[in-house]
């Protein structure tokens, strides 16, 4: 069920920036870490969207790898399965630099003049 609130979050946030335009597209930023099912989150974004300016919107994800970086050495690595230890120097400081986010990055919205008009990514 996290995905169907995720979901609302995104069609919430692009209807306020829709301004009553219908929505083309949609294209999120999510982060490994977040772990979201993404197909959960597609199929929920279609039901939560209907009847809305998002109602047949298209949805792209930019999956963002999970990246530590250790705070001694600043090495970066990307990582499949959490193991918070620097393959360069060991154990010690780690942080997260990216795997986290979860963002709308960008709305394509229809243009009564033009038809089209793309919010910039």
């Amino acid at each position: 069920m996290h995905e169907f609130d995720l979901s609302s979050a995104v069609v919430t946030t692009v209807n306020k920036h829709a301004a009553g335009r219908r929505v083309q597209h949609v294209t999120l930023r999510i982060g490994r870490l977040r772990q979201v099912v993404l197909k959960t989150l597609e199929f929920y974004f279609a039901i939560v969207g209907k009847d809305t300016v998002c109602e047949g919107a298209t949805l792209e994800i930019i999956d963002v790898p999970a990246v530590l970086r250790c705070t001694t050495c600043q090495n970066e690595w990307e990582i499949e399965i959490p193991a918070f230890i620097c393959p360069t120097c060991g154990p010690g400081g780690v942080e997260v630099a990216t795997g986290e986010e979860f963002m709308v990055e960008s709305i394509e919205v229809e243009d009564e003049e033009s038809a089209a008009c793309t919010a910039p990514r």
